[in-house]
């Protein structure tokens, strides 16, 4: 079926979907805004139901696998106002919960425990929701001049407000996940390598050549095999409690949306209102640097 911000692609038991918003770095909107984050869901669906597929690739168009959230609309999806109007009221906590559980706890779950092998083929940026959909692939293979990170807790989350932290931590240890969360900086393909936060990393040239050898090898196995391997998976993550933190992680980014900034603290949010959406960004960033 054709999608606006997504393209999907089959041959033999490998289906790749391509992230198609290449104008916006491949972003990302919120569920039920009828943009890419719902194509690529009803792609799922489609890969889900094809039988003969045994392995999803994600990958993208562009100059990025994903640059995250499109930083100038996130918090509207709530019916927050701009805070320019004299009675303009607060979201409720039961429409942030709704958006978050959805958003940050089905959805990246759902990926997470897809019944197909996954694999992440990244190039670019692969920031904030980019690097989660990578860190819920089952394998990830990078660029080598990629930029992975989590800048997007530099807008104050500290380690908080997505699912997929305990998945880090079981990753790439303790000490490497603080070091990721709480200075947001990027780490190229290499350095992620080492970390362990992809399989491998490869020259850009390398990199569809890589993961498709990859792809056809893990399509040596059955069908059945794959199935009853995800699901074995399934039942090690949640005694892991690597599932749990999808609940956590909702919970916890609906908390950081009412968060209250001090007058010494950055305040992403303000500065957006007031000046503009790059304007906040590159503030944001720019006090972490020298």
């Amino acid at each position: 079926m054709p999608y606006k911000y997504i393209i999907v692609e089959k041959k033999d038991n490998i289906a790749s979907i391509i992230f198609n918003r290449p104008d916006k770095l491949n972003s990302w909107d919120f569920p039920g805004q009828g943009g890419i984050t719902d194509d690529f869901h009803a792609a799922l669906d489609e890969v889900e139901k094809d039988d003969d597929v045994k392995v999803l690739i994600l990958k993208a168009n562009g100059r990025a696998f994903s640059a995250g959230h499109d930083l100038a609309t996130v918090g509207f999806v709530y019916g927050m106002g701009a805070g320019k109007k004299k009675d303009e009221r607060r979201p409720s906590q039961r429409i942030r919960l709704k958006v978050d559980r959805k958003a940050f706890g089905d959805n990246h779950l759902r990926l997470f425990l897809f019944p197909k092998v996954t694999i992440a083929q990244v190039h670019g940026y692969c920031i904030g929701e980019g690097i989660i959909l990578m860190a819920c692939c089952d394998l990830a293979v990078a660029a080598d001049d990629s930029k992975i990170g989590h800048s997007e807790q530099r807008m104050g989350f500290a380690g908080s407000g997505m699912g997929t932290i305990p998945v880090l931590i079981a990753t790439v240890g303790l000490k490497r996940a603080m070091d990721i969360l709480l200075t947001g900086r990027h780490l190229d393909g290499k350095e992620a390598e080492r970390y362990g936060l992809v399989n491998r990393s490869v020259p850009t040239e390398k990199l569809d050549e890589t993961v498709l050898e990859m792809a056809k090898t893990v399509c040596l196995m059955p069908r059945d095999g794959i199935a009853i391997g995800k699901a074995h998976r399934h039942l090690s993550y949640e005694a892991m409690g690597l599932t749990q933190g999808f609940t956590e992680g909702y919970l916890t980014h609906t908390l950081f949306t009412n968060l209250r900034w001090e007058s010494d603290e950055y305040n992403f949010f303000k500065v957006r209102r007031d000046d503009s959406v790059r304007t906040a960004i590159h503030a944001r960033d720019a006090r972490y640097e020298g």
